[in-house]
């Protein structure tokens, strides 16, 4: 019983394309296999706006739209405030935690990590995201 996770939608946003390569290849070794990338924020909001997003996967220092202006949007927004949400940074700042966690991140991770951190920040999510993976029928 768990997650389904082939079947999970994942957006991952950041404004290298090499560490987009990177984290979605942690993802598949974590077992999940559908993806979405975007550059920054603007790019990224469309395609949650677009396609069904399941989770993101989003890293904080962008141009156009960085990651915590992209996570206020998003969670001013009726239609996509429960997608979960892992803010990705370099910065370990006690200030940046806090704004990330009053801006609504579900999970604050920071570069560089491993896949296991990755894993067990998605774990926590998920656990308390339950409700929200059930009612998308990602939950068996």
């Amino acid at each position: 019983m768990g997650l389904i996770k082939n079947k999970v939608k994942i957006l991952v946003v950041d404004d290298f394309a090499t560490m987009r390569r990177i984290i979605i290849n942690l993802l598949k070794e974590l077992g999940y296999t559908t993806f979405d990338q975007a550059n920054d924020g603007v790019e990224a909001l469309a395609i949650v706006k677009a396609k069904q997003v399941d989770l993101i996967v989003s890293d904080w220092n962008m141009p156009n739209m960085t990651g915590i202006q992209f996570l206020k949007e998003i969670r001013s927004d009726s239609d996509f405030k429960e997608i979960p949400f892992l803010l990705v940074t370099a910065e370990a700042k006690r200030s940046q935690i806090f704004e990330a966690a009053e801006a609504g991140t579900d999970g604050y991770i920071v570069k560089p990590f491993s896949a296991d951190t990755l894993m067990e920040k998605l774990n926590k999510i998920i656990e308390r995201k339950r409700e929200y993976f059930s009612k998308k029928n990602l939950w068996t």
